[in-house]
């Protein structure tokens, strides 16, 4: 018998929120069927009206709210939501940090893994404009090049000139780049046909050295009016690098493999905890300086390293964790699959006169299983891994090297909660409480520090 879902497509229905996804949208039911709405919170009672219905869930917009949560607060505009910007920009940040540490307890005790607590989130004194990167689409809105963000599950550019959780700097320097792309009438991209010059503009800006790098991903090899535009470009106040990214194939990947440096220098510089970094266009690096500090400091502090131990830094990137636990420890070995990230690394380490460090291109399982048969034991293992969490082959890895302790810096809790289980089945309890750290105030994205220790 086929199933009929509770409700249909534009028709309005009354419902009490009862939580929030991991993306920050409300939940109502229907005779116990989901339907996922952006800009509601919990306990809200609203008028719904419904948008997509899917086999086993609906999606709705928020037609009016009835009775209003006692944590909603003023967004400062409707375009944050519609993108996925800051979906939880209508939520008091007290409650955001809540919901944070809620979503790991959560995901915790769903699993049966109640006896180990989370603590409360460690939150910003100012939770917006603390992006130091950003990645801006360019396309055509009504027949001007445009720049802005895309409706949430489609690829419809809203125009946007301040995007409230980013350096305002970058957010000017946006602006500017747009309008002399506009001036020198270069062709935004067209995805339907894959015609068009600029798909992308990429903004990095140094927090501390207030260092700017600009890149332009293009469809093709060249721009048209390439040196006039390059130009001024390099007039904009703190510029010192201007970069081609070229990516000519039909893709949803932001950035292709060919960097052409158009003017100045092909990285910028920064600090982070007292570190100097180099930071290449294609740089893995944290985008928000205040909180990444917080949390780096925090995982050494968790470590709780005395000086003579042997480290190893799985997910190395251009090296900010290595060297910043360098001077804590006697050997740091990073491995990392990227091959420029591992070059930035050498030169980071070099760049701070610090010769304690090794780094090694190729994948953390693999290397992991090297460093182990030729009787490698460190004392102590960092993992950072992306939102996919640690593939099994790495947590059979790190386990077959019977570090004392794991320190786990997570930016998804559900492949952290599996995580855990994985290593408890090689006999890894987590000690302590798991610390949440606010990274992406206005979102739903929390990182988290854990630490493992060998029973």
């Amino acid at each position: 018998m086929k199933f009929i879902a509770p409700v249909e497509k534009n028709k309005t229905y009354e419902v009490t929120i009862e939580d929030l996804t991991y993306q920050g949208m409300g939940v109502a039911k229907i005779e116990n069927f989901p339907i996922f709405i952006a800009n509601s919170l919990p306990g809200e009672r609203i008028e719904m009206g419904v948008t997509k219905v899917q086999k086993t869930y609906a999606f709705g917009r928020v037609v009016k709210v009835i009775k209003e949560s006692p944590d909603r607060v003023e967004g400062s505009g409707v375009e944050y939501t519609q993108t996925g910007i800051a979906p939880l920009q209508n939520l008091a940040y007290l409650a955001q940090l809540k919901f944070k540490q809620q979503q790991i307890q959560n995901l915790l005790n769903k699993d049966h893994l109640d006896d180990i607590k989370v603590d409360e989130t460690i939150g910003m004194e100012n939770p917006t404009e603390y992006r130091n990167k950003a990645q801006i689409p360019v396309r055509n809105v009504q027949g001007e090049l445009s720049t802005g963000f895309f409706r949430r599950n489609s690829h419809d550019l809203i125009p946007i000139e301040d995007f409230y959780i980013q350096d305002p700097v970058i957010d000017k320097v946006i602006l500017q780049v747009r309008d002399l792309l506009r001036r020198f009438h270069v062709t935004a991209y067209d995805e339907r046909n894959n015609s068009g010059v600029i798909r992308n503009v990429i903004v990095r800006r140094g927090y501390y050295s207030h260092e700017i790098m600009v890149v332009l991903v293009t469809r093709t090899m060249t721009i048209p009016g390439q040196k006039a535009l390059v130009e001024e470009i390099s007039k904009i106040d703190g510029v010192v690098s201007i970069v081609q990214n070229i990516n000519s194939r039909p893709t949803n990947v932001i950035m292709g493999p060919k960097d052409n440096v158009l003017w100045g220098e092909a990285v910028i510089h920064d600090e982070l905890m007292g570190l100097k970094f180099m930071i290449s266009a294609h740089s893995f690096y944290q985008v928000n300086p205040v909180q990444t500090e917080k949390l780096y400091q925090l995982a050494i502090e968790k470590a709780d390293l005395k000086g003579n131990e042997t480290v190893v830094d799985a997910y190395s990137g251009i090296g900010t964790i290595s060297l910043a636990v360098a001077k804590h420890v006697k050997k740091v070995y990073g491995v990392e699959v990227v091959k420029e990230a591992v070059q930035d690394a050498k030169l980071n380490a070099s760049l701070n006169d610090i010769e304690n460090v090794k780094f090694i291109t190729d994948k953390a399982e693999r290397q992991m299983a090297k460093w182990e048969s030729d009787g490698l034991k460190p004392d102590v293992v960092f993992v950072d891994p992306p939102r996919k969490g640690l593939a099994p082959e790495v947590i059979d890895s790190i386990a077959d090297m019977k570090p004392k302790k794991i320190v786990y810096i997570s930016c998804n809790p559900a492949t952290l909660v599996r995580d855990i289980q994985l290593f408890s089945d090689h006999e890894y309890e987590v000690t302590g409480d798991i610390q949440p750290v606010d990274q992406f105030p206005q979102t739903p994205h929390v990182e988290s520090i854990t630490v493992l220790t060998a029973k």
